[in-house]
């Protein structure tokens, strides 16, 4: 009797090994069936279900898709929760042999399988474990400008500034996308290594909508950071503006349409003293400020206020009202560099302007400052072109 009860204690506990190895997984995510018959004689599961990432997979990229997927059967149940038991949304396929998440991964997570099917033959089998996902040495931010539901002008560019230096600029170049309602030729080119510029070949035409989308969430930027979140926006180009000075005209022309529709006397900046000028190139409505305060050390006065004042360069270069500046204005540029206006004037072109509206100086002995943020418009396009990723 002692004999037969061990040997009745050891069949048993064969029995549970078998049952234990039918709800088990393999370290590559397929579900593991019997590797014996049972008690009855009958054969192993002949359904097979896989997973992506497969069980155990450590560092897995946020942006692949999990999958799941059965062979000689169909799936009857799907989960994958994360650290705390939220599940990852997804969808079964129609035939049941698969099913696919449809948002992204969260970085530095784990995430447990339970998966089921029931076999062509009718058996039930199961899939279990976990992965992790991978844990960046750090998130960086990106911010893009124009903002959601701007207006903007004619030479607007796109700007994706990062809160650290990109090592992966061809990365980050396919997660940019820029779409218009009209065909517009247009290209990106990097500024310094946090800053990443989009422009038109010419001019952007004139009321259309701009749609820019940065999915930058998951791509690696390089020395092991990824992008903290995708960033959008949705802007509108407004009419097309244009102001021109030529210096030694001592005229401010406003155009609009390619029709020249205002002209102000002005003052640029002095000519004797080529530092002072006004100087060549193209840029844009950076700003528009009611009241500025102006100060120049350098030139001995701080404190000066004045109205109706349109930054165009970080150089220091407004278009403003200056009526204490009225004897000269038309008649002699004697400026520190910026385009003065009698303040009837100064007002009227203020609320005309538009951010982004195209400022073009020529006929100074002063040629373009290369250390403003806006200088995309003072590089040929073939040279542009040559400033994207590599």
């Amino acid at each position: 009797m002692i004999e037969r009860r061990t040997v009745f204690k050891a069949a048993l506990a064969a029995g549970a090994a078998l049952v234990a190895a039918a709800c088990s997984s393999t370290n590559d995510g397929t579900a593991l069936p019997t590797g014996a018959a049972g008690a009855d004689g009958e054969g192993a599961p002949v359904a097979k279900i896989t997973a992506e990432p497969a069980v155990n997979t450590k560092d897995a990229a946020v942006l692949k898709p999990v999958t799941i997927k059965v062979a000689d059967g169909k799936l009857t149940e799907c989960k994958v929760t994360a650290d705390g038991g939220k599940g990852l949304k997804g969808d079964t396929a129609p035939d049941g042999l698969s099913w696919t998440s449809s948002e992204p991964l969260g970085y530095g997570k784990t995430y447990t399988y339970a998966a089921k099917a029931t076999g062509t033959d009718g058996k039930p089998v199961e899939l279990t474990g976990t992965f992790s996902t991978i844990t960046p040495a750090k998130q960086v931010r990106a911010t893009l400008n124009p903002a959601d539901n701007q207006q903007v002008g004619v030479a607007m560019p796109i700007s994706v500034k990062f809160a650290s230096p990109v090592k992966d600029r061809k990365a980050v170049e396919k997660a940019l996308s820029v779409k218009t309602d009209k065909n517009v030729e247009g290209a990106w080119g990097w500024l310094s290594d946090s800053q990443v510029d989009y422009r038109p070949k010419e001019y952007w035409p004139q009321n259309i909508t701009v749609s820019v989308e940065a999915k930058l969430y998951g791509v690696e930027l390089g020395g092991g950071a990824y992008g903290k979140a995708d960033v959008t926006t949705k802007f509108k180009i407004g009419r097309n503006q244009v102001v021109k000075v030529n210096t030694p005209e001592h005229q401010m022309h406003v155009y609009r349409g390619g029709s020249q529709v205002k002209s102000y006397p002005c003052a640029n900046g002095l000519d004797a003293e080529v530092d002072r000028n006004t100087p060549n190139g193209t840029y844009i409505v950076m700003s528009k400020e009611p009241t500025a305060v102006f100060d120049n050390a350098r030139y001995g006065y701080t404190n000066v206020n004045k109205k109706w004042a349109c930054r165009f360069s970080n150089h220091g270069e407004y278009i403003h009202e200056n009526q204490d500046n009225a004897a000269n204005i038309g008649k002699n540029n004697n400026s520190h560099g910026c385009v003065n206006l009698l303040e009837a004037d100064a007002k009227d072109y203020f609320d005309s302007a538009l951010v982004g509206d195209p400022v073009e100086i020529t006929g100074s002995q002063l040629g373009a400052p290369m250390n403003s943020d806006v200088k995309d418009w003072n590089f040929s396009w073939s040279a542009w072109q040559g400033m994207g990723a590599k």
